[in-house]
């Protein structure tokens, strides 16, 4: 015998109350269910939240431009803005801007920096302009950044790139020695190639040395040579990656035409500096620009009028789209030539992932320039 109408519109469940509106059943949990339901769910939503931000990188300040782009006051400036989102790692080296970013930080880390108490600093020896990784110069090299930097030690010393004229085994060694001497906590290498850094970790295991714990490379959404053989070295002796040039250079913020070589040669990392013609070297090449545009259509298809930025886009897809892991300790190196910069990139940092279409597109700009990728080693 069936129900009658009057009788269906009003069946009840122990949990749910069902009422016909307009023909169609509309079903809501008691007050106490829905309650329950709803502190469920956003327990759910905290959890993931929570899981997906530790799978995010951490963020890093690249100093590079300290001393050279940005002079003290403004860089005391955006180290404070990087500090107040809570971020503590630093990356500088030796070289950079021939001592002044070093001296610049130790200034200002000597001094009422907000938050400078508990920085951690990476710098570098470098193999280049007269210097070695002979142990004499790397250990000149370090005490020098130290003293610089007005600390006794560094969180992190790199290895900056293979010196080849030099046996790795004296380097090593001389690295285990300084660190024996409490002058810095981690070993880190930067621009190695991945037999290289099996090399060097087998080395440092048999002789009971200082190991790798952290790598510095080359990465970004059309730059993934890493991805092929580096990574799965990384992965397999739990050494972190570091990712520098995460926009290419300022490539991929899409203020650059390649026709700009040949004309008006703006400013930044491609021009008017001593690293312009290695940058240039590296990315300025037609199909690279090509692959932008491929980017840059895409985006206005996926999101219509109000698109991302491209700086946007090759961040979070960089935070959240590349092979980079922030639960194994996997970051990212952000610069910036002014505070404009550092807060447009660290805002794009913290953003969430990119709508599949545009994530196709990266893919599809990589195979566009995939072949003449520039070597993630030296």
């Amino acid at each position: 015998m069936g129900i009658r109408a009057a009788e269906w519109r009003r069946m009840r469940s122990k949990n749910t109350r069902r009422w016909c509106v307009g023909g169609a059943c509309v079903v809501g949990l008691r007050a106490a269910g829905a309650a329950a339901h709803a502190q469920e769910m956003l327990g759910a939503v905290r959890r993931l939240a929570a899981m997906a931000e530790r799978r995010r990188p951490a963020t890093v300040l690249g100093t590079m431009e300290f001393g050279r782009g940005a002079e003290q006051a403004a860089s005391g400036a955006m180290l404070s803005a990087f500090l107040q989102r809570g971020h503590r790692q630093l990356d500088t080296a030796h070289m950079y801007a021939a001592g002044r970013s070093e001296c610049i930080l130790g200034e200002l880390l000597a001094g009422a920096v907000a938050g400078s108490d508990a920085v951690k600093i990476a710098t570098k020896a470098n193999p280049w302009e007269g210097k070695t990784l002979k142990p004499a110069s790397v250990r000149s090299q370090l005490e020098t950044s130290l003293e610089r930097l007005r600390r006794n030690s560094v969180e992190l010393f790199y290895l900056h790139a293979p010196d080849h004229e030099t046996p790795v085994e004296e380097t090593l060694q001389a690295c285990n020695e300084l660190h024996k001497e409490g002058k810095f906590e981690e070993l880190g290498l930067s621009n190695y190639g991945a037999w290289e850094v099996a090399e060097i970790y087998t080395l440092c295991k048999i002789n009971n040395w200082v190991l790798p714990t952290v790598y510095q490379g080359m990465y970004n959404a059309t730059t993934r040579q890493v991805e092929t053989e580096l990574l799965p070295c990384l992965r397999h002796y739990g050494i972190r990656f570091y990712a520098y040039n995460p926009l290419a250079g300022g490539l991929l913020t899409g203020k650059y035409k390649y026709e700009d070589k040949d004309t008006r040669q703006p400013t930044g990392r491609f021009f008017g500096n001593d690293w312009a013609q290695a940058y240039r070297n590296r990315y300025w090449k037609k199909h690279h620009f090509e692959a932008i545009a491929l980017v840059e259509k895409a985006l206005k298809e996926a999101y219509g009028a109000d698109p991302p930025s491209l700086t946007s886009a090759a961040l979070r897809w960089i935070y959240n789209h590349s092979q980079l892991k922030g639960d194994v300790g996997d970051a990212v190196i952000i610069g910036m030539s002014n505070m404009d910069q550092l807060q447009q990139n660290l805002t794009c940092s913290e953003e969430g992932p990119l709508l599949p279409a545009v994530v196709e597109a990266f893919d599809k700009a990589w195979d566009l320039v995939a072949h003449d990728c520039p070597n993630y080693f030296r």
